[in-house]
This record gives structure tokens, C-alpha cells and sequence, in this order.
């Protein structure tokens, strides 16, 4: 019997993460996650530890290249030992999906493909537009969430939806905030899908990690993220004088949520931003 597979895809800080925390908070089968983080900094994971789940963690590079063997050989380890019911794959947001696709579809037997399920920032597109790698991951969709439907007007999301609907006519839209829908629509489809056999790379993006175990405060830090130039994706655990906190910061956006965690990690994404500025800027932050 194989084991269903569902894989996320969606850009950075598109919600994906957020979408598992839904998924599993009203899960009703036995899941197994598999989550890609860019960045070598697993803060994703850390989020949704102590689930009633099995997770597998592989960072440092996409599944459907660097890693494609470590990600087959952990699946093959995930069904002979844990024995799922279903298996969700997270993909790192600066990816195409396509090649995973391939490789559950042609070389991985013991899987069959339940649904794609792309998150899509109808914010960022709005005030920025679809960018290759968006259009890919919205291209091989089964299913869309049009997350933070609450940050924008009705007129902008009709014509986001508009332009949705011409670059993949046949998925399925769900207009959400915060990820929020019923996880049963995302289950059962069983998609079948024709795909090509093609690498890619990950040109242009870079990462910075900065830890800690100082503390900054809340106005300071603030700060400091109205001066960011060139990231598009920020998150991690900060330390105030208040306590900790979970970070998100999506192209100039940014949120707190109380975190218990034990110091300050962050990682920045971006596109060929001076990594030697920023790591400065934040020990001077943290200095204070």
C-alpha cells in the first residue's frame, strides 16, 4: 500500500508554516512532516515541536536538488519505521517544485501524490507582482490558498485572482487569512500531474544566521528593521527585556508572537544583500 504525499509550496513568508500549525492542531490521521529550511537555522521546525507528530528536518539546501538522495532515503526510513498515514513535505520558499514532483512521481514507489498545495502572499503580490519562481510553484498547483486576504482590498484581490486564474486555470482557490480553512480540502485529490526531469539552482538568494544568548529591546529592534535593504524573508526567536518572542518579516512587514525560547536566533534571506553590514549592525544592536 503506498503512503499519500502532500507537498507545500509557496514563496517566502507566504504562510506556509502557518498552514502546518493549522493542519496539525486539527489533525485527525498520524502525519509525518518533512520540512526543508534554506538557511541551515531549523526555526520552522522549533515552531511546531511538541505536536503530536514525527518530524524529519533537512536543511541547508532544497529537496529537489542538493539533498534529493538525503530526501529519498529519509522517506524510505520514514514508512519502514514510523508508518505514517500521510506524509506533508514543507519546501523552502525560493524553490519550483517541479523536480520533487518528478521524483515522488518516477522514482519514488512507496508514495503516490495526494495534492500540491501552493500558499500564495496575495500582499507581496500585490505590491510587488509574480516573480519566476512564484509562477512556477503557482504553475504546478492542484490547490491555492490566497493567504492575507485581509491586507489588501477587494478590487486588488479580484484582479489577483483574475491573474491566478490565467496562469493555472484548474486549481482550486480558497481565499484564506492566516492559512485558515478546513484541512479536509486539502486531502483525498490524488492528482496525477505530467512532468520534466529538470534541475535548477537557487541563484541570487544568500542567507545570514545571527545568535545570540544578549538581549535588545523592542524599540531598538524595530528600528533596525526600517533600515533592512535587500532581504525579503526574516525570522527566527529575538530576546527583549521582556521576554522572547517568535519573529516574521516578509518584504518590509514584520510581527511578534510570545515564544518561550532560550536566546536570540534569526535568519535573513535575501538577494545579494551586504551580509558584512548586517551581521555588524546586529552585534551593535545587541550590544546596546
Amino acid at each position: 500500500m503506498k503512503t499519500p504525499i502532500t507537498i507545500i509550496t509557496g514563496y517566502l513568508g507566504s504562510g506556509k508554516t502557518s498552514l502546518i500549525r493549522h493542519i496539525l492542531d486539527n489533525a485527525d490521521r498520524r502525519f509525518v512532516i518533512v520540512m526543508n529550511e534554506f538557511g541551515e537555522l531549523a526555526i520552522d521546525s522549533k515552531i511546531i515541536k511538541g505536536k503530536n507528530i514525527d518530524m524529519v528536518e533537512l536543511s541547508g539546501g532544497c529537496v529537489c536538488c542538493s539533498v534529493s538522495g538525503e530526501f529519498m532515503q529519509a522517506i524510505d526510513e520514514i514508512i519502514a519505521n514510523v508508518k505514517p498515514e500521510h506524509i506533508i513535505v514543507e519546501t523552502t520558499g525560493v524553490v519550483d517544485p517541479e523536480a520533487l514532483i518528478y521524483d515522488v512521481l518516477e522514482n519514488m514507489p512507496k508514495l503516490k501524490l495526494d495534492s500540491v498545495v501552493c500558499v500564495v502572499d496575495s500582499h507581496a503580490i500585490a505590491n510587488y507582482g509574480i516573480g519566476h519562481t512564484a509562477r512556477k510553484q503557482i504553475e504546478m498547483a492542484d490547490i491555492m490558498l490566497v493567504n492575507k486576504v485581509d491586507l489588501i482590498d477587494k478590487n486588488k484581490l479580484l484582479e489577483i485572482q483574475e491573474e491566478l486564474e490565467k496562469i493555472n486555470p484548474t486549481a482550486a482557490k480558497i481565499r484564506t487569512i492566516k492559512c485558515r480553512t478546513e484541512p479536509d480540502l486539502l486531502f483525498g485529490m490524488y492528482t496525477e500531474k505530467q512532468v520534466k526531469h529538470e534541475k535548477h539552482d537557487i541563484e541570487g538568494i544568500d542567507t545570514l544566521i545571527f545568535i545570540t544568548d544578549r538581549e535588545t529591546s523592542r524599540e531598538s529592534f524595530e528600528k533596525f528593521l526600517q533600515g533592512l535593504k535587500g532581504i525579503i524573508r526574516a525570522k527566527g526567536f529575538v530576546a527583549f527585556d521582556d521576554g522572547s518572542y517568535l519573529f516574521n518579516y516578509v518584504n518590509g512587514r514584520h510581527d511578534f508572537e510570545k515564544f518561550a525560547a532560550d536566546k536570540t536566533e534569526l535568519v535573513f534571506i535575501g538577494e545579494r544583500f551586504d551580509k558584512g553590514r548586517l551581521e555588524k549592525n546586529l552585534e551593535s544592536l545587541f550590544s546596546q
